[in-house]
């Protein structure tokens, strides 16, 4: 198995194959003028800040009293923060799609620095402090459901784009065809968990909240279990999530996550999606 690489390498622009291969899929252009919409510090605004004329990061915090998924919750109840960049922690293999097969790429806790051009700001996704048509490139990575209700904030997207220009969402989704248990993994980590939706559910979203379908990519990967469970759970469950991956690895019960054995340590599958959309005037 290749060794690793870091997303994104600030002095020598080595970027991941999967960061890759959504950067192609944006394709930025030197005179965009592009908002990426995260939590936390994703990898995003510097991989695409040296492509476009100015990159503007927010930093997503949900409206008071709005509920946020993830990965765990506080002793109040109240859903606890995750990051964007927690969601990339770990190895990453592309297994199908135009991809090499079997790459393998890492995203590590790195910062991720800001040139003069670009510019970090706080702000609900819901509601932006944009005026409408502010940007020809707005992204979204594995953050639609941790940033308020997703319907809201993929109106919001479209809102700040300008005609002619593109809203590009990265995240995680089943096979129109694929049952409920694709989410029963996900639910022993987050029992919060809404569900993943569907390829057809998910470009649904967009087309209700303003958008116009123009390209689509979807693809599977594959992921080490440990770096995923790592700091968004308590042991107890972790040892549930692993327990259920090894039963199925033995002839068990179906996760949907169809784990497997890859030089001794225990991995397991997502399918993930890219979906570019202009608003409709």
């Amino acid at each position: 198995m290749p060794r690793p690489a870091t997303a994104t390498e600030e002095t020598g622009g080595a970027i991941a194959p999967h960061l890759r291969r959504l950067l192609e899929f944006v394709e930025p252009a030197r005179d965009d003028v592009c908002l990426d919409v995260a939590r936390g510090h994703g990898p995003m605004p510097a991989a695409l800040g040296p492509r476009v004329r100015h990159m503007t990061a927010v930093d997503a915090m949900p409206a008071s009293g709005t509920p946020v998924l993830s990965g765990s919750s506080s002793s109040s109840g109240a859903f606890a923060r995750m990051s964007t960049v927690e969601f990339g922690t770990g190895p990453v293999r592309i297994t199908d799609g135009d991809s090499p097969p079997a790459s393998t790429t890492r995203e590590d806790r790195i910062p991720h620095p800001l040139g003069p051009d670009r510019t970090t700001v706080k702000a609900d996704a819901a509601a932006l402090p944009y005026r409408d048509n502010a940007f020809s490139l707005v992204t979204a990575r594995f953050s639609l459901y941790n940033l308020g209700d997703p319907d809201h904030v993929l109106r919001e997207l479209l809102r700040v784009c300008r005609p002619g220009g593109r809203v590009v969402i990265a995240d995680l989704v089943r096979g129109n065809l694929a049952g409920p248990e694709r989410d029963r993994i996900q639910r022993l980590r987050d029992p919060d968990h809404p569900g993943t939706p569907s390829i057809a559910r998910l470009t649904e979203m967009i087309t209700s909240a303003g958008g116009s379908i123009r390209r689509l990519d979807v693809f599977t990967v594959e992921r080490p279990v440990e770096p995923w469970l790592t700091g968004s759970c308590d042991d107890a469950t972790a040892d549930r999530i692993r327990t259920a991956l090894i039963d199925e690895v033995d002839g068990g019960r179906r996760t949907g996550a169809k784990p497997r054995i890859i030089s001794g340590e225990l991995w397991f599958t997502q399918s993930w999606a890219h979906v570019a959309a202009e608003p409709i005037p």
